[in-house]
């Protein structure tokens, strides 16, 4: 039975683990506080960056001789292969740790055991304390691992009236300079940000993120199916990031770097491209959590192809009547077969409301 220490330094742990979101891919984030003998906090840290220590080796270095005898609280299960760097499990058992509590089992089977190899060792382990929240935190990697495709957060800006823009196709700025900078906290949190065709072609958007802290530029991706939206000279070229433009295998893309073009087969029904042949293309190249910022048309190919794990809606106190609305064609023709959503989170964002949801399982005889 965790003690209320450990409770509290999980909860230590799960904040220290988000200081790595967006930068350890295709490494989990991880957060880790050792207590020592005493029950008193001894060291802490979390997963910085993927080929860097991870967050046990970080807290063990800050505990020093303190950890012998002491606790080990990690949001994820110490791993148990040598990759880039050693096995954790190993290195706790070196220090001398007594015990070590852990929230949520690694499901990649490259790197599980290192339970096991504790108990081996003779370290009392215990799963599952603050499980709930430090899955939470950890969502997407824990999603690609077991999905072996990228998580994929949709998110949208739209009026009350669900517009996204005006009828004559103006947009800016439907939401607050608030809930713009919301944004660049997600872009700084994901590996790659997504948009389509049309909004590369209306907007010429530089996809990267600003005004956050020490944040590594995520890769830029456009899906222009016919390589007729990115032309040179575009925002999304200038250098200042990764970027790939997928395109049809058929389309003729000479004007656009080579380096800079990704090939893909074309959807099986309807326009566009195989949505799966491009997560799994990302998730080939590292890319373990997408932002999806495409326009209607792209992101209703991503429901229609069930790769939406979450949504971000900002919705700005203002009436349009008129316009596009934030979804277009999905696949869903009939009330029965609507993607039902759990709302997980409202926060007010300036004068805009920000909402999360994720989709649920369908209820039978809906």
């Amino acid at each position: 039975m965790a003690t209320a220490a450990e409770r509290t330094a999980m909860r230590r742990a799960i904040t220290l683990a988000a200081r790595g979101l967006g930068a350890t891919s295709p490494n989990p984030v991880v957060g880790c506080v050792i207590l020592d003998a005493a029950g008193e906090q001894a060291g802490e840290g979390f997963h910085q960056r993927a080929g860097g220590p991870h967050a046990e080796i970080h807290a063990l270095r800050a505990a020093g001789e303190r950890a012998r005898g002491g606790t080990a609280l990690v949001t994820l299960e110490p791993c148990n292969h040598t990759g880039r760097t050693g096995p954790c499990a190993q290195a706790l058992v070196e220090a001398g740790v007594r015990r070590v509590v852990y929230a949520v089992s690694d499901p990649n089977p490259q790197a599980t055991g290192g339970a096991d190899t504790l108990r081996a060792a003779g370290v009392q382990v215990e799963q599952g304390l603050l499980a709930d929240e430090a899955e939470a935190g950890n969502t997407a990697w824990l999603t690609s691992v077991r999905l072996g495709r990228p998580y994929v957060l949709w998110k949208y800006a739209a009026t009350l009236d669900g517009r996204i823009a005006a009828a004559d196709a103006t947009s800016r700025w439907i939401t607050s300079p608030e809930a713009r900078a919301d944004v660049h906290r997600l872009r700084a949190e994901a590996d790659a940000v997504v948009v389509g065709s049309g909004t590369a072609r209306t907007d010429d958007p530089q996809l990267g993120v600003r005004g956050v802290e020490g944040a590594v530029q995520p890769l830029r991706v456009v899906v222009d199916t016919g390589a007729t939206a990115v032309r040179p000279g575009a925002r999304v070229l200038d250098g200042s990031a990764p970027t790939l433009i997928a395109v049809a295998d058929d389309a003729e893309a000479g004007h656009l770097p080579e380096d800079a073009v990704l090939r893909l087969p074309r959807a099986a029904t309807g326009p566009g491209l195989d949505i799966g042949a491009l997560l799994a293309a990302l998730h080939t190249r590292g890319v373990r959590s997408v932002l999806l910022e495409g326009g209607p048309t792209l992101a209703g190919a991503f429901v229609a192809a069930g790769a939406v794990d979450t949504v971000v809606g900002y919705l700005a106190p203002v009436l349009l009547g008129a316009g596009p609305a934030a979804l277009a064609d999905a696949g869903i023709s009939t009330i029965s077969q609507a993607l039902r959503l759990d709302v997980t989170e409202t926060v007010r964002i300036g004068p805009d409301l920000r909402i999360t949801a994720v989709p649920v399982p369908a209820r039978k005889g809906n």
